[in-house]
């Protein structure tokens, strides 16, 4: 049989062992460990330290053979990374899920590997299924970086296709591989649109949701039958502090004032690092009640989702204080953000507010909506 998803699906367990062999091989994975690790001795005697650090990858590698095992790896670092980098974690709508029904994810995106991973990390210390995580091929240029996330479960979405009979394959490869995933007992993580929401509005795509169900389109189910055989979950992830928000405050008023950004080669990577190690203070994962009906059409679905992942964000000081600085009035988390502020000029600091102050306005407009 074909593997119609051999390009963009997870890896399977009997292919775990092969990829591993490759990752404790691949000179530039180990020589980027080894820059992360020792930058003063990589320096010196780089290349000389890559079979020690090989060594030592192996031994932390020892015992995975399938992707169960290699999430328990993961499972280490990401409790370490929560011990390190956040003061509170907290959950709330878990008791919504159940453990014999797989699940749609849909979440807003505030970081390139946090998001997923805490949605993870939820569910497996609820005994609950990991989620199979959607990623753009952007962040997958280097062949080490592919292995690693599609290890941990991780599917391509292919945003680099061009021309537009590519570009429609591409979406129904991916409709096609939603679909069979959830019906066949896969819990999957998807954001609300494409890229992070740096300006902290969170507004669900359209055409996110009309993909969905490009792969029904011929088959006679209504879009409502078909989405509501998804088992949607909205997700609000909300954190105290944002590790990239300097970087992104940057970002958006350099769009502001120029109309376009130009990202560095390895900015992407350079994000994902910070996210992790980058203190965060408290942070909320909030799982919606499921989607049990009532959504006809994608706009339907993203007034849904919306009002969702709006109420159900947890609001944190730094979003007060925001909001507050905003209205020139002062706030007690006021001269953490000041401090936080402090490199960043006028038209960056406007940005930077705002980014934190969006969330709470938006949930305060949907509930006046409601």
């Amino acid at each position: 049989m074909t593997d119609a998803y051999a390009d963009i699906r997870p890896y399977n367990d009997d292919e775990v062992t092969a990829v591993v062999d490759g990752l404790l091989h691949n000179h530039e994975l180990l020589d980027a460990i080894t820059r992360y690790k020792f930058p003063t001795l990589h320096r010196l005697f780089g290349f000389a330290l890559r079979p020690l650090v090989r060594i030592a990858i192996t031994r932390e590698l020892r015992n995975v053979k399938d992707i169960s095992s290699w999430q328990l790896v993961v499972a280490k670092y990401m409790q370490r990374m929560i011990n390190t980098s956040i003061d509170h974690l907290t959950y709330s709508g878990i008791e919504h899920l159940e453990s014999d029904n797989a699940y749609l994810f849909i979440s807003n995106h505030r970081d390139i590997a946090m998001d997923p991973a805490l949605v993870n990390w939820g569910l497996y210390t609820h005994n609950l299924e990991t989620v199979r995580i959607a990623l753009g091929d952007n962040l997958l240029k280097k062949t080490y970086v592919s292995d690693i996330m599609r290890l941990n479960k991780s599917f391509v979405v292919k945003r680099s296709a061009t021309g537009v009979r590519e570009k429609m394959k591409a979406y129904m490869d991916l409709s096609s591989y939603i679909d069979e995933s959830v019906h066949t007992g896969h819990n999957i993580w998807i954001a609300q649109r494409e890229g992070r929401a740096k300006d902290g509005i969170d507004a669900s795509d359209p055409a996110v949701m009309k993909m969905l169900y490009m792969c029904k389109k011929k088959s006679g189910q209504s879009y409502a039958e078909y989405v509501d055989s998804l088992h949607i979950v909205p997700v609000s992830i909300s954190y105290q502090y944002d590790p990239c928000d300097k970087a992104k405050a940057r970002e958006l008023a350099a769009v502001a004032e120029g109309g376009n950004y130009t990202k560095g080669e390895f900015e992407d990577i350079s994000s994902i690092v910070k996210g992790i190690i980058g203190h965060k203070g408290n942070v909320h994962v909030a799982f919606g009640e499921p989607l049990r009906g009532g959504v006809a059409t994608p706009e339907e679905l993203v007034t849904w989702l919306d009002a969702s992942i709006a109420n159900n964000y947890q609001v944190h000081d730094t979003n007060v204080a925001a909001m507050a600085m905003q209205q020139g009035e002062h706030h007690a988390a006021a001269n953490k953000l000041e401090a936080r502020m402090a490199e960043l000029d006028q038209a960056q600091r406007k940005q930077f507010l705002a980014m934190y102050a969006n969330p709470l306005l938006n949930q305060q407009k949907f509930k006046e909506e409601d």
